[in-house]
C-alpha cells in the first residue's frame, strides 16, 4: 500500500477490497445493455480507480473493469495514446484533486 496523504492511499493489493469479488464473475463479462447493470457494481466500489487503472495498463479487452466496458477503455486508449502508465496518471489526478479538496475545505473553515 501506498500513502497518498491523510486518509486517502493508492491500494496495490486492490483485488482484496473490490466490491465485484462477492459478485458472480459472469455478471461482468457481458454485452449490451447487460454492461450498463455491470458497471453499477463498479459503482461504489473503493478501489474503482485502482481497478480500472490495472485494466488500462494491461490492455485487458474483455469485461467490465473500473466502471468502464470494453469500448469505453479501448476509446480512452485510442484518445491518449502517449499515456504510459495510467497507475502513474491516475494517481497524480487523484493527488491533486485531494490537494484542491484540501484546500477549499480549510478556505470555507478559516
Amino acid at each position: 500500500m501506498m500513502i497518498l496523504g491523510v486518509g486517502h492511499m493508492w491500494i496495490t493489493d486492490w483485488t482484496a477490497r473490490a466490491v465485484c469479488r462477492e459478485t458472480d464473475p459472469d455478471t461482468l463479462f457481458v454485452q449490451g445493455a447487460a454492461q450498463n447493470r455491470a458497471k453499477l457494481i463498479c459503482r461504489g466500489c473503493p478501489v474503482r480507480t485502482e481497478c480500472l487503472a490495472d485494466a488500462l495498463d494491461n490492455r485487458i479487452e474483455f469485461g467490465v473493469w473500473g466502471g468502464m466496458t470494453e469500448r469505453e477503455r479501448r476509446a480512452l486508449l485510442r484518445r491518449r495514446p502517449e499515456v504510459t502508465s495510467w497507475r502513474d496518471l491516475l494517481e497524480h489526478a487523484r493527488r491533486q484533486y485531494q490537494r484542491v479538496g484540501s484546500d477549499s475545505d480549510e478556505f470555507v473553515s478559516g
